[in-house]
Order: structure tokens, then C-alpha cells, then sequence
């Protein structure tokens, strides 16, 4: 599991820690979901952030991956909610078009936009921290868009035909 945290003031982005739990086979799978109920905990008495951003499942082939995955997810946002953390997902394709414009760029391709835009030097020993970084970016970029996210509106030329007494 990767995880990241940010620190984001006004339109700048700080990274403060990323990395991957590596958890170990020997560990039966309650003691693994255990342990990343524990990290996400400590994190946010560590971090104490506004906000929960995580990756939304993707529906894979094997059913039992799947199955994992959706409980280590769970665990993760159970442990944002213990905290009342507003908690936002996001689709795969949905962070990758929004760190590199493309929504089916490779893993390797968006670690290299991050390095760019955080001026990160080392390379990260595994993906899952680079992805965990990438869904912390494109939440900050989702909330610090121009464009209004207010539901109902699809962008300015929407947002001005639904208020036009706003224009002067």
C-alpha cells in the first residue's frame, strides 16, 4: 500500500513523506488489514490533514485480488473517517489525466511528471508511493482548479450561462 501526505499552500505543493507498507505473506490477512489501519492512523495523528484523498478500486480480472483490495481500501478510508476526514476517490485514469493530461499514461510516465513538478530527486523503491503521491496531487489540483467545481456546473461557459447577473 502506498501512501502519501502533502502540504499544499496556496497554489505551491511541499511533499512531506511518501513510501509504500510492504506487509509481509507470513501475516495472516486480519493482521495485514490491521497494520494499515494503524499506518493510516498514525499518519494522521502525525500529519493532522484537512483531507482524505484515495484511489478508487479498478475492476481487475482475478476476483480475489479485487476482493483484497477492496478491504485494504476499506480499512484505509475507515480510518480517515475515525477522524471525520471528508475522504474524496478517484479513478485511476482520472488522477493520471490530471498530473500528465493523459489518462492512460503509464506508471513511469507520471512518476516523471511528479519528479518535474515537486523537484523530487530520489526514486521511490516502489510505484504503489508514486501512485499514492499522484492521487494527493491531482486532489490538490481538483480543489485549486479556477474552474468551479460547485455541482451543476460543467466549466466557465456554464457557469456564466447560469449567472448571467454575476457578469458585468
Amino acid at each position: 500500500m502506498g501512501y502519501s501526505v502533502i502540504e499544499c499552500s496556496q497554489k505551491k505543493i511541499r511533499l512531506c513523506e511518501m513510501h509504500a507498507l510492504r506487509l509481509s505473506s507470513n501475516k495472516n490477512n486480519y493482521e495485514r488489514l490491521h497494520l494499515i489501519y494503524e499506518k493510516v492512523r498514525e499518519l494522521i495523528a502525525l500529519y493532522k490533514p484537512h483531507e482524505f484523498a484515495i484511489e478508487a478500486p479498478f475492476f481487475g480480472k482475478n476476483v480475489q485480488s479485487m476482493l483484497k483490495l477492496g478491504r485494504a481500501q476499506g480499512v484505509a478510508i475507515a480510518a480517515a473517517m475515525h477522524s471525520n476526514l471528508p475522504i474524496t476517490e478517484y479513478s485511476p485514469r482520472k488522477v493520471k489525466q490530471a498530473v500528465t493530461g493523459n489518462g492512460n499514461a503509464s506508471k513511469e510516465q507520471v512518476w516523471k511528471m511528479l519528479q518535474q513538478m515537486l523537484s523530487i530527486e530520489e526514486l521511490p523503491q516502489y510505484f504503489d508511493a508514486t501512485d499514492a503521491l499522484a492521487v494527493a496531487v491531482c486532489h490538490f489540483y481538483q480543489y485549486s482548479s479556477p474552474i468551479p467545481q460547485v455541482a451543476g456546473f460543467k466549466g466557465w461557459e456554464d457557469f456564466i450561462k447560469k449567472n448571467p447577473d454575476r457578469i458585468k
